[in-house]
């Protein structure tokens, strides 16, 4: 994805975060929005460590489009677990950031 194309798209996204939540989510709150979409439940309290694994959820969610994870089903409460394929390569910080922002907005273009 070109710098100028992904710029424009990773907008795109802040803009419609913006629009139904009134403000710009960062990157923690993106995931754990993506996660509890994915758990698909009515409940919304949830404790810091269902939290993390809610953004775990969005992370594994997020990468089944590059063929690192697939779903394996959901436990007896209805969290979805995921199978590794293969490890995701090593990364700095910047990179990751921008591998992660491609695969949100490619969630978003596909929602």
């Amino acid at each position: 994805m070109e710098q100028e194309d992904f710029a424009i798209r990773w907008k795109k996204v802040e803009e419609l975060l913006h629009e139904r939540f009134g403000k710009t989510p960062n990157m923690e709150a993106i995931l754990l929005l993506i996660g509890i979409q994915e758990l698909n439940s009515p409940k919304t309290k949830f404790t810091k460590e269902q939290k993390q694994d809610l953004m775990h959820i969005a992370v594994c969610t997020l990468l089944t489009q590059s063929g690192y994870y697939e779903p394996e089903g959901r436990d007896r409460d209805g969290w979805p677990h995921f199978k590794e394929l293969q490890p995701v390569p090593k990364m700095g910080l910047e990179e990751q950031e921008r591998f992660l922002k491609e695969h949100v907005i490619a969630y978003f273009e596909e929602e």
